[in-house]
């Protein structure tokens, strides 16, 4: 550990969470439908789509009707990617040659990126045609995270409404978000990155002299265009197997530091985006700051146990000054843990592999990260949203304390609005253990793990953890390309990412009807430290629900005598 270290951490969550500011404005602007700078050039084309599609955008919808909008478009989403990567070997633009995926591999794959987690079980250089990256892939990216932006924008609708009905309309919302936020900052990202030294080409590959006089084939793609969206989308899911690890995505610090912070600076976006919209910018600012607190606490632990000697090195009698184990050797232990953090705490990852390469209590940080929801700061809209059933959660307990019914910025917080929070919070759990208790002892899909014992127990844990969360990072040795794994964490990735949308809509739907109230001598006060320190008790209680039973499958797959290694299928 050093002052640089830290100063290498600090700096990349900090410009994350500053950016965020600005263009956090900027996106309240478009969910208000309020006249942005890029309106003369955008604003016509935004027409187009309206009339081709037959979309009122003045038209507000319940909370029913935006849902059932939000779940028929991703379906269609779901059924057209899974189509082109079945068909990719009879399509265009497919100079590799790949063949299409077989059906598992499909579902996943679409599933995954549908869904705006972008988990990869499969090597995208040698699997993916150019046809199935740009269309199939960066379109997916665009469209998941734009649908994650309008969950939020329709909350932010429901608490500044006075006894409204509906809570936007789900076509327009997705439209301006994908037109005037994710687009223009992609082009301008994807032109930097290219200038950068980023690879962006339609060649199927370039061929290049070793310095032993060999040739090496080394594989294209247009990757700068899509690591922009990548990054700035919070999806993970890239061209090349190792993501950012790989020195034509990611050849230079600049490079590093620009797509490290690029991962995060949407999510605190939307935080500020809401804030905004609900006239509420130092409540929603509390929230922020809980979710920081979270972050740079979780970075600084990684950073003081990834800074210390591997007890198998010290062992040895082997001087080490870090474990460098699987870390990015070019940029760091300071880069790597910061890629780390920023990655699980937006919920999203884009270094497969390098998390099982952290010590246990580092990995099994990361782990808890993504198990206490996509809240830090989460996906673009869907991590701000969770993040307030977290606070309405939060004055619900301290109404209890108090015998007072909880209100929450000019809304007050009865069992309805309790009951959609807790199905949208307990979800994660329920598919994280449900899934991991009957993997860890069925040798079907024991037999996609590499190792035994407790590594086997955190592998299998990661795996559904990642997909549950929606976060699409790879604890490494897990095949998951079987049948078993590619199905089941399709289904866990459904289950994190949908029903919490529901969920939260379900609760505007509520709350928009409700008359706003002015604060009173009783309201209790959401944005002190008082409440920041409520807010961070109930997020660790919930994120505890998963992590500590989670300890139990250990014992409970060595009495069946399978994770232990006593008996190996």
């Amino acid at each position: 550990m050093n002052i640089q270290g830290w100063a290498e951490i600090a700096l990349t969550l900090g410009l994350a969470a500053l950016l965020g500011w600005p263009i956090g404005v900027y996106m309240s602007r478009v969910w208000n439908g309020e006249r942005t700078w890029l309106d003369p050039v955008l604003k016509p084309v935004e027409g187009v789509f309206y009339r081709a599609s037959g979309v009122d955008p003045s038209r507000s919808q319940g909370w029913l009707g935006y849902a059932g909008a939000l779940l028929a478009f991703n379906a269609a989403g779901f059924f057209v990617l899974y189509g082109i990567l079945r068909l990719q070997g009879m399509l265009p633009l497919n100079p590799q040659g790949f063949d299409g995926l077989n059906a598992h591999m499909a579902f996943n794959t679409a599933v995954s990126f549908v869904t705006n987690t972008n988990w990869q079980a499969y090597g995208g250089e040698t699997t993916m045609s150019t046809l199935s990256q740009m269309l199939g892939l960066t379109v997916q990216n665009f469209l998941s995270a734009a649908t994650g932006a309008t969950i939020a924008a329709a909350l932010a609708r429901a608490f500044v409404a006075d006894r409204g009905q509906g809570v936007g309309n789900f076509w327009a919302d997705l439209t301006r978000t994908t037109l005037y936020v994710l687009l223009p900052l992609s082009v301008l990202l994807a032109v930097a990155l290219a200038g950068l030294g980023v690879v962006q080409s339609l060649q199927a590959s370039a061929t290049a002299t070793t310095l032993e006089g060999g040739q090496q084939t080394i594989s294209l793609f247009p990757t700068a265009s899509q690591l922009a969206i990548k990054q700035l989308g919070i999806n993970g899911g890239g061209i090349f197997n190792v993501n950012s690890a790989h020195p034509l995505e990611n050849p230079t610090p600049l490079t590093n530091l620009i797509t490290a912070v690029s991962i995060n600076v949407l999510g605190w976006a939307a935080f500020f985006a809401f804030g905004r919209s609900v006239l509420a910018k130092r409540d929603i600012r509390a929230l922020a700051v809980a979710a920081l607190i979270l972050l740079s606490a979780s970075g600084a632990a990684m950073y003081a146990i990834e800074t210390q000697t591997v007890p198998s090195l010290a062992a040895a009698g082997v001087e080490a000054t870090a474990n460098m184990e699987g870390k990015e050797v070019r940029f760091g232990v300071p880069a790597s843990v910061a890629w780390a953090t920023m990655t699980t705490g937006a919920s999203n990852g884009s270094v497969n592999a390098m998390h099982a390469s952290f010590m246990p209590l580092g990995g099994g940080l990361q782990m808890f990260l993504m198990q206490l929801g996509e809240i830090l700061p989460g996906g673009i809209g869907s991590g701000i949203a969770v993040m307030v059933l977290m606070a309405v959660l939060a004055v619900f307990v301290a109404g209890l304390m108090v015998g007072r019914t909880p209100e929450y910025l000019g809304k007050k917080i009865e069992a309805r609005e309790i009951q959609f929070a807790m199905v949208a919070v307990l979800v994660l759990p329920l598919a994280i253990l449900g899934f991991a208790a009957v993997a860890a002892v069925l040798p079907a899909a024991l037999e996609g793990l590499l190792n035994d014992g407790p590594h086997g127990l955190s592998e299998i844990l990661y795996g559904y953890t990642s997909a549950a969360a929606n976060n699409g990072s790879a604890f490494a040795g897990l095949t998951a390309n079987g049948p078993w794994w590619a199905t089941t964490q399709g289904l866990a990735m459904l289950l994190g990412r949908f029903v919490p949308a529901v969920a939260v809509l379900a609760v505007a739907g509520a709350l928009v009807v409700k008359p706003k109230l002015a604060p009173s001598a009783g309201t209790l006060p959401t944005h002190g430290p008082l409440f920041i320190g409520l807010l961070i008790g109930v997020i660790l209680i919930l994120g505890g629900l998963q992590f500590f039973p989670a300890l139990a499958l250990g014992p409970i797959a060595e009495h069946f005598q399978m994770l232990g290694g006593v008996v190996r299928p």
